[in-house]
């Protein structure tokens, strides 16, 4: 009966933290100085320029048949906004970019893994 009672437990816990990480993450907006505009906007074709200075991107482009002036042309006929959206993109696409998201999924998942296995009697042993 004991038993019965650890799995109901596990299995609202289980549903209740799916639940949780299914939720859509809040944004928070807030407007900005029209004197912070042009500073942003600059800080964003500063990242973007640097990203396709990168030897890899240059190559890609190159297949693409572009250089990095004509990108550079058609970045700079974009609207603030999708400039500042393109550039906090790039961060989530360069090799080796948030890998902490992974990393935590993993653990969770072991972290589960352990736990079932303990309360169905299975020994866990690390070495």
């Amino acid at each position: 009966m004991k038993r019965r009672s650890f799995f109901r437990i596990l299995s609202l816990y289980l549903v209740f933290a799916t639940f949780l990480l299914t939720l859509p993450s809040q944004g928070w907006t807030m407007f900005i100085a029209s004197g912070q505009a042009g500073a942003v906007k600059q800080s964003d074709m500063n990242t973007i320029q640097k990203t396709l200075e990168s030897t890899v991107v240059k190559q890609r482009l190159k297949d693409f048949g572009l250089s990095s002036e004509e990108a550079m042309a058609r970045i700079n006929s974009l609207s603030d906004e999708q400039v500042h959206q393109f550039a906090a993109d790039l961060d989530s696409v360069q090799a080796g970019a948030d890998g902490g998201g992974a990393v935590i999924f993993i653990l969770l998942v072991l972290i589960i893994v352990v736990v079932v296995l303990e309360a169905t009697g299975h020994k866990v042993i690390v070495r």
